[in-house]
């Protein structure tokens, strides 16, 4: 089910209408099974690993507490991530480690049998997978007390306006708000109408838009010139961005409806003008949760340099991998670990900007430098990102007809996104369009209504992330 589909809109209007009209521990078991139905709404089979890893995780978490004996605790978390990482693994590499395992023989000589079975990635289990580890994780380490209510932490893991594609949130954000009884203001009110509008815009208009633009240059049978790579390298950037932000602030702002809040999970990325920013800014909720329970475990910066610079791309690799069973994806967390490592030597070695062009000067390598890594992401091979590259630096003209089906569309639709984008910026504020005078906010409202409704993409396109 899509937030932009017509079946979600009457699902959450429903929905919200009962939760409206019931006490607190109703509102609970209201959203256990609205998420449990938005989840089998995808596919039914699948809804028996949410329940089990709710159980799972539930279950360990509150025997860890209990434990006196160290070794008892680390047994008890040792199974909570074999059971978690072994279902992951399963069904999110089973086809990529199959595949590459024949050929790899093949590549010898030897003839092996492929397997057959042919996995099916369930929607969100990377998402819910990481939230409950790092729960029983918290647990272990005595960061927060495990809930002893079976129905919140069902809440919790099953949450529906995060549960297919974030933010990733930790329990000490969203089990003390599951349960407490929830008072909604006016405020929240306001707040969320406007970030679900925006989101709406940023994903009907924006991605779905541009996706159109991005898939014709790289389809499998596409030739594009080294301008039209160009260019729809930065549709792509503008795409998954406004996709993924787009999801995010509809989670946020249907949360701030029913009096719950989520964590930002971006904040101006393409502003930023270091790698290290970047990642501040970008999927935080990812970035925080790699830097909590990967990075600082294997030792973060504590060692030497070389050492820290191995730890960033043990972390980035493993994060690329997150994103998706793909050679590209393992690419893009190598370039992404290289790049924050020799960030980090520039750094320490480097002066400290003072002026304002300078800024904007980095600003824009840093965009062209998180621009090639998009080109990576998107690359539908290995193959194709090689022949794209060599296109690329072999020269940036364009294909006929290009200014009128690329250039001009991708300004169109970027430059409203730009432009409020720079101003909520400007204000470090997500909701400075909020804090407008009553005119200029029903100008933009008004201005945003009908870019959706004339322009908009009412197919009801998937979410990039729901593939991860």
């Amino acid at each position: 089910m899509v937030f932009t589909s017509l079946h979600f809109v009457v699902f959450f209007v429903v929905v919200y209408a009962a939760y409206r009209a019931l006490p607190h521990r109703s509102q609970n078991w209201l959203l256990v099974a609205a998420s449990y139905y938005f989840y089998a709404a995808w596919d039914w089979r699948f809804l028996s690993l949410l329940i089990g890893s709710t159980v799972v995780d539930f279950a360990v978490a509150r025997a860890i507490s209990r434990a006196d004996d160290p070794r008892r605790r680390k047994h008890l978390l040792w199974l909570s991530l074999a059971f978690n990482f072994g279902m992951l693994g399963f069904f999110k590499y089973f086809n990529f480690f199959a595949g590459n395992l024949v050929a790899m023989c093949e590549s010898v000589g030897w003839h092996l049998d492929p397997v057959t079975i042919h996995v099916i990635l369930p929607i969100g289990i990377s998402f819910y997978t990481f939230m409950t580890v790092s729960y029983v994780i918290d647990v272990y380490r005595r960061d927060i007390e495990p809930t002893s209510s079976l129905l919140d932490f069902a809440v919790f893991v099953g949450y529906f306006p995060h549960l297919v594609a974030g933010p990733i949130l930790r329990a000490s954000l969203l089990l003390p708000q599951i349960s407490a009884p929830r008072r909604i203001s006016a405020r929240q009110i306001t707040d969320g109408l406007w970030l679900l509008g925006w989101g709406v815009f940023q994903k009907m208009f924006v991605a779905d838009n541009l996706a159109r633009l991005v898939s014709a240059v790289f389809g499998a049978d596409a030739t594009p010139a080294g301008g039209d790579i160009l260019v729809a390298t930065y549709a792509f950037a503008f795409q998954i961005y406004g996709d993924f932000a787009g999801y995010s602030n509809m989670a946020r702002g249907m949360s701030k409806l029913m009096g719950i809040e989520l964590n930002v999970n971006f904040r101006f990325p393409y502003f930023v003008t270091s790698p290290q920013a970047f990642w501040r800014h970008w999927h935080i909720s990812l970035s925080t949760w790699l830097r909590d329970y990967l990075y600082i475990p294997l030792g973060g910066n504590r060692g030497s340099a070389l050492a820290t610079k191995r730890n960033l791309l043990i972390t980035m690799v493993l994060g690329g991998l997150w994103h998706g069973a793909a050679w590209t994806f393992v690419l893009w967390g190598v370039y992404q670990g290289l790049v924050l490592a020799v960030a980090r030597t520039i750094v320490n070695h480097g002066r400290k900007l003072t002026r304002a062009w300078q800024h904007v000067a980095l600003g824009l390598v840093m965009f062209h430098v998180t621009c090639y890594g998009w080109l990576i992401f998107r690359a539908q091979s290995v193959e194709q990102l090689a022949d794209f590259t060599r296109r690329f630096f072999s020269g940036l003209w364009f294909s006929a007809g290009a200014w009128e089906s690329l250039v001009l569309p991708l300004l169109l639709i970027v430059l409203p996104l730009l432009a409020i984008h720079t101003f909520q910026a400007a204000h470090d504020d997500e909701l400075a369009v909020e804090r407008l005078p009553r005119p200029a906010r029903y100008a933009i409202y008004g201005a945003l209504f009908y870019l959706i409704v004339l322009f908009g993409d009412f197919e009801g396109a998937e979410f990039i992330y729901f593939q991860f």
